[in-house]
């Protein structure tokens, strides 16, 4: 399918820059002609050019308002600061974060695809990037990336099939609170009412 040969020019750093929730939605919504080819920052001007050349369509500059090419960078938490709040592991899209509640977390730089989503959640501001210990992000990394990205997605789909189904009809004790307070509305509107026919204050 062409959106599978899409995907497999994007980076999956997953990183939501071009404005989807992944490289496999933005891929799509190229696919159906729905979103240009130059709106991924870590793709960059030759990530921009596979596509061009795969779509047999014109290259274009990198969309900058979804941000600017930057070399590879990685996550870095600084532990002595951090809580444990485990924040920075569920906004991960491919487990480069690893730790338990309330223990320190630290980053797996080699998996860490630098998508600084784990950035804006930390309460205590313990994460910063820096520059990545190898010069690039290749095709190799790029499947891997995808695969854990894969594999979080489905985790997360059998965690959400396990839990409980949510209840539609509110509790008694909440429609039991809410007929009271109609109640009382209704009686204040009704004395209302009756003080206006009688010529009295609102």
């Amino acid at each position: 399918m062409l959106e599978e040969q899409i995907n497999a020019l994007l980076p999956q750093t997953q990183c939501t820059k071009c404005g989807y929730d992944g490289c496999a939605p933005y891929a799509t919504a190229i696919a159906r002609g729905e979103a240009a080819i130059n709106r991924c920052p870590p793709g960059g001007d030759t990530g921009i050019a596979d596509l061009a050349r795969l779509l047999d369509t014109p290259i274009l500059p990198l969309d900058e308002t979804r941000g600017k090419h930057t070399p590879l960078l990685v996550a870095v938490i600084d532990e002595q600061h951090c809580i444990g709040c485990t924040l920075c592991i569920q906004a991960c899209p491919v487990d480069a974060i690893v730790g338990a509640n309330k223990r320190m977390h630290t980053v797996l730089a080699d998996w860490c695809t630098g998508c600084d989503l784990c950035l804006p959640p930390c309460p205590v501001d313990c994460i910063s990037l820096v520059p990545a210990p190898r010069p690039a992000w290749n095709r190799s990394d790029a499947e891997q990336a995808r695969l854990r990205h894969q594999h979080r997605q489905a985790r997360k789909q059998r965690m959400a099939d396990k839990a409980p189904a949510a209840v539609t009809a509110p509790p008694v004790a909440v429609r039991d609170a809410g007929h009271k307070q109609q109640s009382v509305l209704d009686a204040l509107a009704k004395a209302r009412a009756r003080r206006a026919a009688a010529g009295g204050a609102p």
